[in-house]
């Protein structure tokens, strides 16, 4: 596999980050799934984040290397819920203003957190949204843009949970991870692959929502019409032509899972680990539960745990 080292961050800048967040992101802890087979499955447990989210560790990076003039003007975001809330937790640690700006029809419960975190949020038309991320920013709105996977500080803050899990699970034979805009994925892929190269990295989406798999089968960057599910951490109408380079690059493939696989996934956590997950934090769990990331101790990055609680109830109560 041929890497091109400037395009996504250096072990250096990882570990860089992994002192600049330790004061606000947590080390997650990875654990074995609770199940018989297939054995060997571990869940690395980003959703026990303060904000119940791996976004908190590349808000909080991209903050920490601002200059005292963007931070004066203040940070905004493109976020359906996480990132947001990553970075109006780090802009409320350090008292400066947050504006996100989120899709119509996002999850409640993540709107109701932003607002609770102090940021001023504006839900606008889906394809408002989508083009705040392609252009960095939104009109009428000053302030410092943080992308919510586009970057390269966002990137290495996402990328100290690769180390983490080398440092848990030295022999790890795969890790899959839920695919939104692939900085997450990159990130993690960034550390393993310089630590640990014969460990495979596969990015997980969700059927009829999964631009990473329609761009890797045609072998560039493709646009889709997502069909919307309650697992609304993944799933965008495209995938930046820099993130499908990265992805090329970094990732040994990419794996596909129904929504009901997902729902499914959802309750194994929740009655086996006695953990709540949400929909994208789920993908990848649902993605090795159906046979997808090959054999060996296999780790799953459940992202987040943000689920609105009427919709997690009625997973629970399926049969």
């Amino acid at each position: 596999m041929t890497v091109l080292g400037s395009l996504y961050p250096s072990l250096t800048e990882i570990h860089a980050a992994r002192e600049a967040i330790a004061g606000t992101a947590i080390r997650t802890p990875l654990v074995r799934l609770n199940v018989d087979h297939p054995p060997s499955v571990y869940l690395k447990l980003e959703n026990l984040q303060p904000i119940g989210s791996f976004k908190i560790r590349g808000a909080a990076n991209a903050i920490a290397r601002m200059s005292a003039k963007e931070l004066q003007r203040g940070v905004m975001t493109a976020s359906a819920g996480n990132m947001a809330q990553g970075v109006a937790w780090c802009a409320r640690e350090r008292g400066i203003p947050c504006t996100v700006i989120s899709p119509e029809g996002a999850s409640a419960n993540k709107m109701r957190a932003i607002e609770k975190l102090g940021a001023r949020l504006l839900q606008v038309p889906f394809d408002d949204w989508w083009r705040a991320f392609e252009e960095r920013s939104y009109p009428g709105v000053d302030a410092t843009f943080i992308h919510a996977f586009d970057d390269l500080n966002v990137m290495a803050g996402n990328g100290t949970i690769g180390l983490e899990i080398l440092e848990d699970l030295a022999d790890v034979d795969a890790v899959v991870i839920p695919w939104g805009g692939g900085g997450l994925a990159c990130g993690i892929a960034a550390a393993i692959h310089r630590l640990r190269p014969s460990t495979k990295i596969f990015a997980a989406e969700v059927e009829k929502a999964a631009p990473l798999m329609a761009s890797w089968n045609a072998g560039s960057p493709q646009a889709i019409e997502p069909v919307r599910s309650f697992v609304d951490g993944v799933g965008g109408k495209s995938v930046f032509p820099r993130m499908f380079d990265l992805a090329r690059q970094l990732l040994d493939g990419c794996l596909v899972a129904q929504v009901n696989e997902v729902a499914s996934a959802i309750k194994l956590i929740a009655e086996r680990n006695h953990i709540i997950v949400e929909g994208a934090g789920a993908t990848a769990l649902a993605c090795v539960l159906a046979g997808k990331a090959g054999a060996g101790k296999v780790v799953c990055l459940v992202s987040g745990g943000n689920i609105d609680i009427p919709k997690f109830m009625e997973i629970l109560g399926s049969t």
